[in-house]
C-alpha cells in the first residue's frame, strides 16, 4: 500500500540571489539612497540612516531622549540588488527575526519614494506629513491649518483636509519624531484620529484604530506640552474617553504611560 503525505504544504519560493556590485556600483546606489533621506523632512527628523553591508543596504533609525541624546538604533528595512536584473532592487521589512517580507521593488526612486511616502506604518506612517512638507519645499516650516466647526482640519490656503499627523505638525506644532512615537501601533497599520482638542492646543487626545474580519483593534495617545515640552503617552483603554480622564490617569501613575 502506497501511503499519502498527510499534508502537501507548498514549496517554499526561493530567496532572491543577490547581485554582487563593484564598489562603484556600490557607492553609487548608496549616495542616492543618502540623497533621498537628506531631502526628506521626516526620514530626516526621524534620524534615518542607511548602511552598505555584505551586499546589502540597511536602513535604521536612531531613538535619541528630548535632550538629544542617542538611545539606541534599530534597523527598519533593506535593500538588495537582484541578480536577475541588473537595475532592479528590492525593499523588505523584517517582521520576525530571520524572516523578511517584500514591501517594494524597481529603481532607487521607486523603493525610496515606498520608504518616505510610508503611510500604513511600515516605516514610520507619516507620508502625507512627509508629502505635505515636500510640496511646500521649505524643510519643516509649518505651513498655515485652520480647525473648522465640525472639527475637521483643512490647510488655509485650498481647503484641503489634514491628515492628523499633519494637524499634529502643522496646528498644534508637535515635532516629528513625538508625533511617530506610537511606533508598535503605527508598525501595527493602526490609523490616527484626532478626537478631542484643548483651547490651549496643549494636549491633544488621539486614537489609533484598524479593523479586520476579526474586529476593531485599537489604542488612544495622549499628546501633550508639558514645561515647553511635547510628549506622547499610551492611555489604559479604561481610563481613555477623554483628556480629563488621560491625564488624571497619567498624573496618579507618575506620567508612567500604558504599555
Amino acid at each position: 500500500m502506497r501511503w499519502r503525505r498527510r499534508h502537501d504544504w507548498p514549496d517554499r519560493p526561493a530567496r532572491p540571489k543577490v547581485r554582487r556590485l563593484s564598489a562603484d556600483e556600490r557607492d553609487k546606489y548608496l549616495s542616492g539612497m543618502i540623497r533621498v533621506i537628506e531631502r526628506s523632512p521626516v526620514l530626516s527628523a526621524l534620524n534615518f540612516e542607511v548602511h552598505a553591508l555584505r551586499g546589502r543596504f540597511y536602513f535604521e533609525r536612531c531613538y535619541r531622549d528630548d535632550d538629544g541624546n542617542l538611545l539606541g538604533k534599530g534597523i527598519v528595512g533593506r535593500i538588495t540588488p537582484l541578480a536577475d536584473s541588473a537595475a532592479s532592487l528590492l525593499l523588505e521589512v523584517e517582521y520576525r527575526q530571520g524572516s523578511w517580507s517584500k514591501i517594494a521593488q524597481g529603481s532607487v526612486l521607486k523603493v525610496m519614494k515606498a520608504i518616505t511616502d510610508d503611510t500604513q506604518g511600515t516605516f514610520h506612517g507619516l507620508g502625507s506629513l512627509n508629502k505635505s512638507l515636500r510640496k511646500a519645499g521649505k524643510g519643516l516650516q509649518r505651513l498655515p491649518v485652520k480647525k473648522r466647526r465640525n472639527g475637521m482640519f483643512v490647510f488655509s490656503e485650498n481647503g484641503g483636509p489634514c491628515t492628523a499627523q499633519e494637524a499634529l505638525f502643522h496646528y498644534f506644532g508637535l515635532p516629528v519624531d513625538v508625533i511617530a512615537r506610537p511606533r508598535t501601533w503605527y508598525w501595527y497599520h493602526r490609523k490616527p484620529h484626532i478626537l478631542e482638542v484643548s483651547r490651549d492646543r496643549r494636549r491633544v487626545l488621539v486614537r489609533f484604530s484598524t479593523s479586520s474580519l476579526s474586529g476593531e483593534f485599537g489604542g488612544t495617545c495622549l499628546y501633550i506640552c508639558r514645561e515647553g515640552r511635547w510628549g506622547a503617552f499610551t492611555i489604559r483603554p479604561s481610563e481613555s474617553d477623554d483628556i480629563a480622564s488621560a491625564e488624571r490617569w497619567l498624573e496618579m501613575r507618575k506620567w508612567r504611560q500604558w504599555t
